[in-house]
């Protein structure tokens, strides 16, 4: 059986990261990057190139939107960059002018792909190209927080001296102020967080929770301050969102979806514990989360909410 088609629109870190990511992972047949500047896309792919006989064979070259024809994946990354100091929110306006001019091109070639929207803020562009694709809502999906629950159980893993594969949590809502994290759901090795802690005593478990939250959500923040992107965590966090698609794995990630009736919350993406696969998304798990993380969900959902309603949608 042949290994699927993706392609990626946007060559800038993030593009890059995640074709570099992709490549070694082996599990595309086919890369197709898209990007206005060619030249530069062009170098990008011969860079990559010269490391072919190291992996597993893959075809990488840089395309229009014609090479989009039978793609199973379709990954944008294209958009304005964040800079120091701004919020992914404030990057809403000129994105969503990008979108109604990406999507429908997207559309046209490859009708029946799997659209994975990443560029920020990406509940506000996932959303966006749900209404101007006109697709099923569970055909597109964004990276939501995936990235930042990897981030939590990174943060929590090393302060507990656990594996952070062992760890099971995740950061719901929005992808950036206002998310939150579930710890009335964290687990560690099928032990919930807020029972280990006590029996741990290591320390004031709930500070030392709080601050660990704080980081997760700053983080992006720090890391834009110091070296001015992020993008090699969020291309292995793409790698894991495409390996769930392409394999059809049933994987629970918290994307990106269109979320309706959940906890009152309607017609908003924002990234709860969903079952992907090769449709995207199967179903959005029915997580019981205690009075004060409903409260920060339906915080999050209106912060988005009013979001969309000043991008133009």
């Amino acid at each position: 059986m042949l290994k699927p088609k993706v392609a990626i629109i946007g060559a800038g870190n993030v593009g890059i990261r995640y074709a570099y990511s992709l490549m070694i992972s082996g599990l595309a047949r086919s890369i197709v990057i898209l990007d206005l500047d060619k030249e530069r896309s062009e170098g990008e792919v011969m860079d990559l190139a010269s490391g072919m006989p190291y992996i597993s064979p893959v075809h990488i070259a840089v395309g229009g939107y014609p090479d989009l024809e039978g793609c199973d994946l379709v990954v944008v990354t294209a958009g304005k960059k964040q800079k120091p100091g701004q919020t992914r929110l404030e990057l809403v306006k000129d994105n969503v002018e990008i979108y109604k001019n990406i999507i429908p091109q997207i559309i046209r070639y490859a009708q029946k792909a799997i659209l994975l929207i990443v560029s920020n803020p990406v509940d506000v562009l996932s959303y966006a190209a749900y209404k101007i694709s006109g697709k099923p809502w569970n055909e597109v999906i964004g990276s939501g927080t995936v990235l930042d629950s990897a981030r939590f159980r990174f943060l929590l893993s090393h302060h507990c001296n656990i594996d952070a594969h062992n760890i099971h949590a995740y950061i719901l809502g929005e992808h950036g102020d206002s998310e939150f994290p579930a710890l009335s759901k964290a687990m560690i090795g099928g032990v919930f967080l807020e029972e280990h802690c006590p029996v741990c005593n290591r320390c004031d478990h709930q500070k030392a929770v709080r601050q660990i939250f704080e980081d997760v959500r700053d983080f992006a923040y720090k890391i834009i301050e110091k070296k001015g992107e992020t993008s090699y965590g969020i291309g292995l966090a793409l790698v894991r969102i495409t390996q769930a698609v392409l394999k059809d794995e049933n994987s629970i990630l918290p994307v990106s979806c269109l979320v309706n009736g959940y906890y009152g919350g309607s017609d908003v993406y924002m990234s709860l514990p969903a079952v992907v696969n090769k449709n995207g998304v199967r179903e959005i798990l029915d997580l019981k989360l205690n009075d004060e993380e409903v409260g920060y969900l339906k915080k999050s959902a209106q912060v988005i909410r009013e979001t969309i309603r000043g991008s133009g949608l």
